[in-house]
């Protein structure tokens, strides 16, 4: 019984709690019931008046003061939004959205009192009362907050609503604090985070390459975080701030002025203000009373286009400056809503009054102004008659030409009516909650509308993406605006300049039409803004007596970005530290241990066929000669110094002419064994190896008089190249280039002497030659250094060396490749091809493929003087070809009365072969 005693007695006490529900928080508000109830928190007003509590009474409420249309507009796009979907008949159908909107007066103890009232029915409902008493009175919990505009006042109300997960959506709130999801778990925004805006207000700065500004941000959460991340981009762009200061509308008029004398001693002219339009209010004020016409004002997004600031009579001052803007919206429809706004026929909407008499000057019957008006504490204003025009009279309310702030409240408004409306259409089963349960419209709560608006994607009707998830934030795109007089009234034109736009894909852009831009209100020349006179390149600023001057820095320094001082340059060249020379010498090596393979190959199967027929000798002096070209290109890889330049470059001519010598000498002979001009004589000794070592002697000894004469009139050196800013190439001068052309020309001249045998020995047998590699390795021969040339003289640096290296390796391993890799492979896999039989069937080929050849040759030519002379004989030519080997042979006896046969031998074998014509006559005429 004692028990049912005390809880009704509870109930009783909640039930007048209950009743006062209603009418908790501020006075003034915009309320209508509905199914579902939203709340809202505008800045009504600018401020609040400054009062002292001296605690002798029960103290009173701060009187908010200044009225603030544009925020009246804000609070009227949030009811028009929640009208727009109570009439829709696919968004919510049968489900009323009603709102709560109080004034936050744009302090965060006024927002605070409004909160309470969202919070204190929410704290209601979570005691779960109703089955025992209708104690809540039929009155709905605020299941979402639209709010605030400043970021110190939502930052406030963030750290309220979030403990009883109310999700709070702002429309103007943009510090970068509130990203952190940790802290402010049931805070969203429908507006970027002025993270962004801050490296959008530096990159403007870099792109006028002004160096030298004034700082000022706002004394709260919005200003000291954006003015921070300010500064920081600053830093990094090497530009300096001579002031950076913080302020607030309530700082006092001493202040503002030592303040404002700073700024006008100061040479920077460029002002970077994070602040809202009451907060910059008084300085502006104070620089207009001073008329410092020389400033150039970067105004964020909060102060860019508030009627605070942006005042006709302002302008001499103001004129010019530059700021960024939110993009604009459309919302249909809101220029005719915001056109009916009557006191009396907005019942709901108590902030009407206040509006109507603050636009026409005038006061409203039953009105506390009115009251007060008559005791004399304010000046005396007519009645209002409630027929005034409210088009008739030019305010910001009116001004939804660009609507941004209101179609941010707007898309906030349509979020949460998305979020209700994927509760409306869940499927059991499918849910977000337990077990994939969905939450009941009727008996929505809260926190399962913030569950809902943290999976919430659409598109607005801007056809941009909304997202609420964890690290989502709204694109960052900004409209830079300049600030200009109208030709005709007078008035303040935010003239649009430019763009900022952030993409997660793309980056960054920033495009400014400077044509379009007017300094100070009339000039079109771009303000200078620096510490001092720039600088010439290469040299940097000293301080003498107070006075900036510029002295050159020495040659192996340059100057920084702000011309303050001197810094060594780099040194750059080839280094074999480096992952380019790293790979470049690697490749080298491998060069040189493949050619090592080879030759080691060559000697292990020195008495074979194969290697016999390719003339081994020169052979070895060949892969030799590979392995010195594949190591000259190591000495271009490095340091330069006097030695290596001196020597890189002989080395490499020196090299390539024996190695091409080698080839030209081998095919020479061959094709002129098997073409029998070859003397069998005396001379036939000197054509062996004695003739062929002192042609490529001295096919090589002309290269090496081209080298001696060069080094000894012009000798490459190591040069250091000052040229290049900031960077030190250290490179070799090659002394003369002329030199270099012969070098380089004489190696062109017998690589084209060695392509032209190569092509007329590609038919002969490919045991004797490689002619038609070695073709194929002299175009890729020209082809690479024919494409060095111009590549050698548009490169600079460090990557003249790479150039000339690759170059090197592509020729060698072509030769390489192409001429040895072929025969490697058939004497280690192919053994049964590198035999005397295979040898000796392919030369027989190759001759009787020859006899028939001049056969007919000489068929066709006695025919022809046949009938030159009239003759009726015939000829009938015939022909032998004699095979020996090991002294058994097989011949015709017109053979035998050949008396010189072409012979090539091997070892104990040899191989001959010889051509007789016999005619006979018949008929002959005496």
């Amino acid at each position: 019984m004692r028990f049912h005693l005390r809880f009704y007695v509870r109930c009783l006490v909640l039930m007048g709690f209950s009743c006062v529900i209603s009418t908790y928080g501020p006075v003034q508000r915009a309320q209508k019931t509905g199914d579902i109830l939203l709340g809202g928190l505008f800045p009504i007003h600018f401020g609040v008046a400054s009062k002292d509590q001296d605690l002798a009474a029960r103290p009173e409420s701060t009187e908010c003061v200044r009225y603030n249309f544009r925020g009246f507009r804000w609070l009227q796009a949030m009811i028009f939004a929640i009208e727009e979907i109570n009439n829709s008949s696919t968004l919510l159908p049968n489900i009323t959205l009603g709102y709560r909107i109080f004034d936050t007066c744009n302090t965060v103890s006024k927002a605070l009192e409004a909160s309470l009232s969202f919070v204190a029915q929410n704290k209601i409902d979570s005691l779960n009362l109703d089955e025992f008493c209708n104690c809540t009175g039929n009155i709905p919990s605020t299941i979402a907050v639209v709010g605030a505009s400043g970021s110190a006042v939502s930052t406030a109300v963030a750290d309220l609503v979030g403990l009883f997960y109310i999700p709070q959506i702002s429309y103007a709130s943009s510090s970068r604090l509130l990203s952190n999801k940790n802290q402010y778990k049931s805070f969203m925004r429908t507006i970027p985070t002025d993270e962004y805006q801050a490296i959008a207000m530096a990159a403007i700065i870099d792109h006028f390459q002004w160096n030298w500004v004034i700082a000022i941000a706002s004394d709260d959460e919005y200003g000291r975080p954006g003015i921070e991340k300010f500064e920081n981009e600053m830093f990094h762009r090497d530009i300096c701030i001579d002031l950076n200061v913080l302020i607030s509308q309530y700082t006092d008029e001493a202040e503002i002025r030592r303040l404002a004398d700073r700024i006008e001693n100061s040479t920077a002219k460029v002002i970077a203000v994070f602040a809202s339009g009451p907060d910059i209010e008084p300085l502006v004020k104070e620089m207009v009373r001073r008329n410092v016409t020389d400033r150039v004002w970067l105004a964020s997004e909060a102060w860019a286009g508030s009627s605070l600031v942006a005042k006709p009579e302002y302008l001499d001052v103001m004129g010019g400056t530059i700021g960024f803007v939110l993009r604009a919206g459309k919302i249909p429809g809101l220029k005719e809503f915001l056109q009916q706004v009557h006191p009396k026929q907005s019942s709901h909407n108590e902030f009407v009054r206040e509006f109507w008499e603050e636009t026409f000057n005038c006061y409203l019957e039953d009105s506390q102004r009115n009251e007060d008006s008559e005791n004399g504490s304010t000046s005396f204003r007519p009645l209002c008659t409630g027929d005034e025009d409210i088009a008739s009279v030019e305010t910001p309310y009116l001004d939804y030409t660009h609507l941004r702030i209101s179609y941010n409240v707007y898309v906030a408004v349509y979020a949460i009516a998305q979020a209700l409306q994927d509760i409306l259409n869940c499927t059991p089963g499918k849910g977000l909650f337990a077990n994939g349960s969905c939450a009941d419209i009727r008996k929505v709560e809260a926190w399962q509308v913030l569950k809902q608006l943290r999976h919430l994607n659409f598109i607005d009707s801007m056809g941009e993406r909304v997202r609420f998830d964890n690290g989502s934030e709204v694109s960052a795109n900004y409209t830079i605006i300049n600030w200009h007089r109208s030709s005709e009234d007078g008035s303040v034109v935010f003239e649009e300049v430019g763009y900022y736009s952030i993409h997660n894909k793309n980056g960054a852009k920033l495009s400014i039409d400077k044509t379009k831009v007017l300094w100070n209100g009339h000039s079109t020349e771009v303000p200078f803004s620096n510490c001092s006179e720039e600088c010439e390149p290469g040299t940097r600023k000293g301080i003498i007596d107070d006075a900036s001057v510029c002295s050159k820095c020495p040659n192996n320094s340059w100057s920084n970005g702000n011309h303050t001082s001197c810094f060594l340059k780099e040194i750059e060249f080839l280094s074999w530290t480096e992952p380019f020379g790293i790979a470049l010498a690697l490749f080298s090596v491998l060069g040189v241990l493949l050619t090592a393979f080879v030759l080691g190959v060559f000697v292990q199967f020195r008495d074979t066929p194969i290697v016999k027929a390719s003339n081994r000798e020169l052979s070895y002096l060949l892969l030799f000669s590979l392995i010195c070209c594949f190591s000259s290109s190591l000495i271009f890889i490095g340091e330069p110094q006097d030695w290596t330049c001196r020597v890189r470059q002989p080395a490499f001519g020196i090299s390539f002419v024996l190695c091409i010598s080698c080839i030209l000498v081998k095919t020479n002979r061959v094709l002129l064994v098997f073409e029998a001009k070859i003397p069998t004589s005396v001379h036939r000794k000197w054509w062996g190896l004695n003739l062929q070592f002192l042609l490529v002697f001295l096919f090589t000894f002309v290269q090496v008089m081209i080298s001696v004469v060069w080094l000894y009139n012009a000798p490459p050196g190591s040069y250091r190249n000052y040229d290049i800013d900031e960077i030190i190439f250290i490179t070799c001068n090659e002394g003369s280039m002329m030199a270099l052309g012969f070098l380089i020309g004489y190696t062109c001249l017998l690589a084209a002497i060695c392509f032209f045998f190569a092509f007329k020995s590609r038919k002969l047998p490919e045991n004797f030659t490689e002619a038609k590699f070695i073709t194929f390795s002299m175009l890729i021969f020209f082809i690479v250094w024919i494409s060095f040339i111009p590549a050698y003289f548009s490169t600079y640096g460090k990557f003249v060396s790479a150039v000339e290296v690759i170059a090197i390796l592509a020729s060698s391993f072509s030769l390489l490749a192409c001429i040895f890799f072929n025969k490697v492979y058939i004497i280690l896999f192919k053994p049964s091809r590198n035999t005397i039989e295979e040898v000796r069937c392919c030369t027989a080929a190759h001759a009787f493929k020859a006899a028939a050849k001049a056969t007919l040759r000489h068929s066709s030519t006695s025919r022809i003087r046949s009938s030159s002379v009239g003759g009726s004989s015939a000829s009938s030519p015939s022909s032998s070809i004699s095979l020996k080997t090991n002294g058994n042979e097989t011949e015709s006896p017109l053979a035998r009365r050949q008396s010189q046969k072409p012979r090539v031998s091997f070892g104990s074998g040899t191989v001959s072969f010889s051509l007789s014509f016999e005619e006979s006559r018949k008929n002959s005429v005496k």
